[in-house]
């Protein structure tokens, strides 16, 4: 899409993390050539030779294919005007991220990374895996802060809600009495990643927070998502992004104004803007078995994350007993949604547990990245 490649022009975009995030890749390589979905095929498939014009650089076919913690996968999609690369990690902090981190240091530096790391870190590596996955945290963000400059935008995507039952390749027979507990344990693996993240001054977007309500649309295995989503997981990013560098994204009715023809004058269809939605006028709580959750008393900010022409004040994302010296290790209380009673909307599942903290956290408004042009486009 236009507005997709205006953004992202003589960007370079670094995405880190496992299965989930080669999806988010992917999705951003397809947004940029065409407004499409991707196949359930294109979802799937893992260490192919080329996707939709890019190339495999590392790993994948070119190695051994397999579901280990040795695995390898860096991809890149590259234009006169765009470079997306893809890493594949399944640990936070490592030898394998410092060499990536070192890649970043001597070579280009990425106005864009979007990162996440959780599942293989708490499953694959040890049972205690709270302060190790702490510690990693704690490196790989004062390492990345150390590397990359001021201008270059973080943005720390949390672990999307997993099922009660979790199949494929992800879950080894090694592991299998993790599955049903593991849910939960992602949701305290999040807290530590995201309080960590915006104590080191990244963003943060809590993905978790924003699909718990669309289980629908997660695959059969409990783990992956489907086209839908991630196309919206996208959009929540590339939203993200603008807001943060500045850019006023165009509204949907000017898109539509350049791609469409216009109506006659005498058509008789109501536009948006010509009566106000019809709304559900009854008693929610009654009729709909509807049961407000309970919130916790936990000062944290919801709204929207920075808004043209307002001041951002200094926010640290949290409250102020957490921070990266202190994080209680069992300290979440868990909020789960899954009863009976309640529902959302006729044929809906239920939602996932959460811990309800900023489902959107922006530091500060950055600066354009490299508001000089660059003198040479990727061709190399």
């Amino acid at each position: 899409m236009r507005p997709v490649a205006q953004l992202l022009h003589n960007k370079f975009v670094a995405v880190l993390g496992s299965s989930f995030q080669r999806s988010v890749y992917k999705d951003l390589v397809l947004i940029l050539q065409r407004d499409s979905y991707l196949s359930l095929s294109q979802l799937k498939t893992k260490g192919e030779f080329s996707f939709e014009q890019d190339c495999l650089v590392e790993g994948g076919r070119l190695g051994q294919m397999n579901n280990g913690t040795a695995y390898r996968e860096v991809r890149q999609y590259r234009t006169d005007h765009h470079l997306v690369r893809f890493y594949f990690v399944t640990q936070v902090f490592s030898r394998y991220m410092e060499s990536i981190l070192a890649d970043f240091e001597q070579g280009i530096k990425p106005d864009l990374v979007i990162v996440n790391s959780c599942l293989w870190d708490i499953s694959r590596y040890s049972r205690q895996w709270a302060s190790e996955y702490k510690e990693n945290l704690n490196k790989f963000f004062r390492k990345l802060k150390a590397v990359l400059p001021e201008e270059s935008l973080v943005v720390w995507n949390m672990t999307m809600p997993l099922g009660k039952k979790i199949v494929g390749g992800f879950l080894v027979p090694e592991i299998q009495h993790m599955g049903p507990t593991l849910r939960f344990d992602v949701i305290e693996a999040n807290y530590f990643g995201a309080t960590l993240a915006s104590n080191f001054g990244f963003d943060v977007l809590d993905l978790h927070f924003q699909f718990r309500f669309s289980l629908q649309h997660r695959m059969h295995d409990g783990v992956h998502w489907n086209s839908v989503a991630h196309r919206k997981i996208t959009c929540l990013i590339l939203e993200h992004v603008a807001q943060a560098w500045g850019v006023e994204l165009p509204k949907l009715d000017q898109i539509n104004a350049d791609t469409h023809p216009p109506l006659r004058e005498n058509h008789s269809w109501q536009t948006a803007n010509s009566s106000a939605p019809a709304r559900y006028q009854g008693s929610y709580s009654n009729q709909r078995c509807f049961y407000p959750p309970v919130m916790p008393t936990t000062n944290y900010n919801n709204g929207p994350v920075w808004t043209q022409g307002q001041r951002m004040r200094q926010f640290s994302g949290f409250c102020s007993q957490y921070s990266s010296e202190y994080l209680p290790p069992h300290s979440t209380r868990y909020q789960s949604f899954e009863r009976k009673a309640f529902y959302r909307g006729t044929g809906a599942n239920n939602a996932a547990p959460y811990w309800p903290v900023n489902n959107l956290v922006m530091k500060q408004k950055h600066q354009k990245p490299h508001n000089r042009e660059r003198q040479h486009p990727y061709r190399y």
